[in-house]
């Protein structure tokens, strides 16, 4: 299930482009003003449940940061659990990392041990706001395949289409972008 090409339009105005951010010739995707509008948020995260409903999902997994705002909403309106992934250094137990490389250096994310461990053949929904070239959903789909779940399909509010971070995350598992930016 996708949005019809009004509804995306919708979600696309209610977006604010920032440019030159955090560096020139940087166009920032700005969605605070999608979420102060209570419009577009209802209906993007209508959209999102209706689609995922039928999966069986037993949790939503969220990207540090802005994924944790989609993904807990998600699974409360689901009714199944929430599971964050975090950058290093910032979860309390006992974790699993993985790095990832980004355009100069490398980062790590991280999950706890047993953030699946409440039930029996864990299926997830990756989500965050954004995929751009890949690298931290590649990471965060990796952990969740790490520590016993599986990664049934990676959720984005924004798919950067003239970048290679959808392709490589398909090796791992499905990819579904609301909106395509080009």
């Amino acid at each position: 299930m996708t949005l019809n090409m009004h509804d995306k339009e919708f979600l696309i105005r209610s977006i604010r482009d920032i440019p030159d951010f955090p560096k020139p010739g940087i166009v920032f995707k700005d969605i605070t003003t999608l979420l102060n509008n209570k419009d577009a948020y209802a209906l993007l995260m209508n959209h999102l449940k209706e689609r995922y409903q039928s999966y069986n999902l037993t949790h939503i997994a969220g990207i540090d940061a802005r994924g944790f705002i989609f993904g807990a909403a998600l699974a409360q309106m689901l009714g199944v659990g929430f599971v964050p992934i975090r950058k290093k250094g910032k979860l309390p137990y006992t974790t699993v990392s993985e790095k990832y490389a980004l355009e100069y250096g490398v980062d790590e994310v991280e999950i706890h041990i047993d953030a699946f461990s409440n039930v029996q053949n864990p299926k997830v929904l990756l989500i965050d706001d954004l995929i751009a070239t890949g690298g931290t959903a590649y990471a965060a789909a990796n952990l969740i395949n790490k520590v016993g779940a599986e990664c049934v399909e990676a959720c984005f509010i924004m798919g950067l289409d003239f970048l290679s971070g959808q392709s490589k995350l398909r090796e791992l598992t499905e990819v579904y972008t609301v909106i395509g930016v080009d």
